[in-house]
């Protein structure tokens, strides 16, 4: 089987559909389906194929291994998933540092680490750029485009070798897409997301489906739609879901 396959609007996992449309023909993040950032950039070719590596990472199986050096509290240092073992792990992929969506969706979930360490979860954002790149847009204050004082780590990835591995990477945009994965106490891998690049993540969905996989883990019980802690659960066999559907309607 060949180490890559070619996506057209099409399905990156069996679950998880992949919206992504990107022009082959412009090299930067900063094009997308449909149209530019910069509104003066010509629009020459509305949709072609990308070229995603196979992806290692498989709902309900272990998340692939991964480690590498990342800048914590303003240092470098080595960190690898294990680290993470009997923690949940929300492990985000971004295209590149010192970009436009990107700090908003990095600032939205370190401003926020109280709300994940007090469910027991972590946060680690991961790109393509070096350790000495991130430090530098740490250091950058963000009135300036830049990052400010983090409280997630942030992964370098200069082998692109992790982005390969979870499926996110863009061969022929040299970055990833921006996925989004929930990694279990246990280190089974719960859930995927993945952004096309103009459109940044929410952290209180996110926060939402741990606490919805935290509590389906303790409880047995399963989520409904929109779940969310206090609500209503289904218990999950033929008569015992009545219940829940007898209050619902």
């Amino acid at each position: 089987m060949k180490a890559l396959c070619n996506y057209r609007q099409g399905v990156v996992f069996p679950s998880c559909t992949l919206i992504c449309c990107l022009s082959a023909n412009v090299k930067n993040c900063h094009n997308y389906a449909g149209g530019h950032v910069y509104p003066g950039e010509a629009f020459r070719v509305p949709v072609s194929d990308h070229s995603l590596h196979l992806s290692k990472a498989k709902i309900s199986k272990p998340a692939p291994h991964w480690e590498g050096t990342a800048v914590i509290n303003g240092e470098f240092k080595e960190t690898k998933l294990s680290d993470y073992q009997g923690k949940y792990l929300v492990f985000f992929f971004y295209p590149l540092d010192f970009t436009f969506v990107c700090p908003t969706e990095i600032i939205a979930f370190s401003d926020r680490m109280h709300e994940f360490q007090a469910i027991n979860t972590e946060v680690v954002a991961c790109s393509v750029d070096s350790q000495f790149t991130h430090l530098a847009w740490i250091n950058t204050p963000r009135k300036q485009g830049g990052l400010g004082k983090m409280r997630i780590p942030l992964l370098s990835d200069l082998t692109h070798q992790i982005s390969k591995d979870y499926g996110v990477y863009l061969e022929d945009q040299g970055h990833t897409l921006r996925g989004l994965f929930i990694i279990d106490d246990k280190g089974t891998l719960r859930q995927i997301t993945m952004n096309d690049l103009p459109v940044g993540r929410s952290v209180d969905e996110t926060l939402r489906l741990v606490q919805a996989f935290q509590y389906t883990d303790k409880h047995g019980e399963v989520c409904p739609a929109g779940w969310k802690p206090g609500s209503d659960t289904i218990i999950p066999d033929p008569s015992g879901k009545l219940k829940y559907f007898d209050k619902l309607n």
